[in-house]
């Protein structure tokens, strides 16, 4: 017996994107699969070829060699695009099992935040998208794509991102590992706040919007959860209505109930006053203007 799966849970940051994409005019275009581009371009090589020809002294030979290549190219891309459905399918498959909705692509997550990897090359698309209520927030899982480079130097980077939307806006805070990355920041003058655990300090670097906020969310109680074997090394960053973290690479489903505990432990150790400077009483459940 085959199990239906879930209806797709209501979005609760697409509203607001919704309005914004209503006011903006709409440009629509015909989109066209990259093996039916391959096989139009091989038409119409063969036709120039076979018009031409007498006037152009081509030789068959060379033309049956382009001809050869472009359907190389064609059955390459058709392969691929098999690969890529039956992973999706597969993805599908769990998240049916487990209780999330899937869908393929979902361009409101393009610009969920400012920073890392949202801000990085171009061509950016959402994909593996997966999405559930999960304890009393809306959680949601999905693959960032972005390409960087040009010509031989052109480079797809793929980042796996595992985030909750949260009930009211609060100030950008960032926590990450510290290394390579961060040393180099901090040399041209990138600020990294310290708090009152060493330990800590050593293990990340955190960068804030708002220095109160960030000293009232990173209470003693977190740090000592982000030292945790199960959160160490990973980066997270509080922005506007979501806390997210992200990793290299794309979607595994193996990580994502990890991910989701360690969000979920930092939202609930943000403190009740925190929520009511911006807006929200946990106790009562409400949001202010």
């Amino acid at each position: 017996m085959s199990v239906a799966p879930p209806a797709r849970p209501e979005r609760p940051w697409v509203a607001a994107q919704a309005q914004d994409a209503a006011a903006a005019p709409r440009r629509r275009g015909l989109r066209i699969s990259r093996p039916v581009f391959f096989a139009v371009a091989a038409v119409q090589v063969l036709v120039f070829v076979l018009v031409f020809r007498p006037r152009m002294g081509v030789d068959l030979s060379a033309v049956g060699t382009v001809l050869v290549l472009v359907g190389l190219m064609f059955v390459v891309v058709k392969v691929a695009n098999h690969v890529q459905d039956r992973r999706h399918q597969r993805l599908a498959d769990w998240g049916r099992l487990n209780g999330w909705h899937y869908e393929r692509y979902d361009s409101s997550l393009l610009r969920l935040q400012s920073g890392t990897p949202f801000d990085a090359g171009d061509a950016h698309s959402a994909s593996e998208v997966l999405d559930r209520p999960w304890q009393g927030r809306h959680a949601v899982s999905f693959t960032y794509t972005w390409v960087v480079g040009s010509g031989k130097n052109r480079q797809t980077k793929h980042a796996h991102v595992v985030a909750l939307h949260l009930p009211a806006r609060l100030p950008r805070l960032e926590v990450t590992p510290e290394g390579l990355g961060a040393a180099v920041i901090k040399l041209v003058g990138g600020k990294d706040l310290q708090l009152e655990l060493e330990e800590f300090n050593r293990e990340y670097r955190v960068s804030s919007a708002d220095e109160r906020t960030a000293h009232a969310v990173l209470h003693p109680r977190l740090m000592e959860r982000l030292l945790r074997e199960d959160s160490r090394g990973l980066p997270w960053r509080l922005e506007g209505r979501w806390l997210l973290t992200w990793d290299r690479g794309r979607t595994d489903v193996d990580r994502i109930a990890a991910r989701l505990m360690l969000l979920g432990a930092i939202a609930d150790a943000v403190p009740r006053h925190v929520w009511q400077d911006h807006g929200h009483d946990p106790a009562a459940g409400t949001i202010g203007a």
